[in-house]
């Protein structure tokens, strides 16, 4: 499991990434919330571990920023404001936990645990539905309303990553970084010309459009406009 630390107090930080080495866990550490939405973004953590005062950009503003973005890595906030109001506002802003300062520990490496097992599940789902449009992990099949379609690897990859993204917004960063692979923009046209093939071929002769472009954020997945 890898988990990004995002604290600025170093006494903190020295005792959470020692302690999540010791059972196991990698911790990267971010010092602020522009260093730690930009971890978070490039990077492939299973948990983020917010505190929610931070320079430069608090917790809160990061983890909206995060999720207007359509990454869904789950988060837990960690925060000397244990209020039901703080609380409420810090999950309504998009964290999945809340842990109140001060805290054990050992129940901060529960919570974490149960919000990595749940990702993990997500990422083992072996088929993928949007509307009438399936996608099957083993089989690499392709199908709408039973219909089978025929897809190159790329797009393949790309509807893949699409649909386990349903329902969010897919930025061209996230689709260049996981179906590319690239770290950085090649300043071409080639996501646009993969997504008009794709949406060529997975809604030509049907009625429901499915993939969606939004306007200056990048694409969804979505059985309704």
């Amino acid at each position: 499991m890898r988990v990004l630390v995002v604290e600025d107090d170093p006494e903190a930080v020295d005792y959470l990434t020692r302690a999540f080495k010791e059972v196991g866990i990698v911790a990267d550490h971010a010092g602020d919330g522009d260093d730690g939405l930009l971890m978070a973004s490039e990077d492939n953590y299973d948990v983020l571990v917010v505190d929610r005062m931070l320079p430069r950009r608090d917790g809160l503003s990061m983890i909206a920023e995060l999720r207007g973005k359509g990454l869904d890595t789950p988060v837990i906030i960690l925060s000397a404001l244990g209020q039901v109001d703080d609380r409420v506002t810090g999950l309504r802003a998009g964290g999945d936990d809340y842990l109140p300062k001060p805290y054990a520990f050992s129940e901060l490496l529960a919570r974490v645990e149960v919000l990595g097992r749940r990702k993990s599940a997500r990422e083992a789902e072996t088929q993928y539905r949007v509307g009438d449009l399936e996608l099957d992990r083993l089989s690499h099949q392709v199908r709408r309303a039973g219909q089978p379609i025929t897809l190159q690897p790329r797009e393949y990859r790309l509807l893949e990553y699409l649909m386990k993204n349903a329902d969010q917004v897919v930025t061209r960063t996230m689709l260049l970084e996981n179906v590319w692979d690239y770290h950085f923009d090649p300043q071409t046209n080639v996501i646009d010309v993969h997504i008009s093939r794709l949406r060529s071929k997975i809604e030509k002769g049907f009625d429901t459009p499915l993939l969606h472009t939004v306007r200056g954020a990048g694409y969804m997945m979505k059985a309704d406009a």
